[in-house]
């Protein structure tokens, strides 16, 4: 809107008037609905947002289980590692307890012959 103002014809009532409907449109603070601007301006996060953190927790939380189960795998192979080696050493064991045992039979045998042959 625009004004003409020409002298003599701006009353003090108008001007008054005139200050006044320009004051009406600016809104006015309303104390019991007010927020500090800390509050007004905070960020709230879009669902997506939210979503995204959940995610990141989640695989956060899937890193850690993983890390873990790749420790324990090799805890286990170290074990089966382990296992395997005292395998061998019982069937070494026991490759050399049967060949002492044959042995020793065979001693035996060739003990009896030797008497059988020395009583004949």
């Amino acid at each position: 809107m625009k004004r003409l103002a020409v002298g003599p014809m701006i009353m003090p009532e108008y001007h008054e008037w005139w200050a006044k409907r320009i004051n009406d449109n600016v809104p006015k603070l309303n104390q019991e609905h007010s927020q500090s601007i800390e509050e007004h301006l905070r960020v709230i996060p879009s669902e997506l947002e939210i979503i995204r953190q959940d995610f990141e927790r989640r695989n956060t939380e899937l890193v850690k289980k993983i890390e873990q189960m790749e420790a324990e795998k090799t805890n286990l192979r170290l074990d089966i590692d382990v296992q395997k080696l005292e395998n061998e050493k019982l069937k070494k064991e026991k490759n050399k307890a049967e060949k002492d045992l044959e042995i020793r039979e065979e001693k035996g045998k060739a003990d009896r012959w030797e008497q059988k042959l020395q009583e004949m």
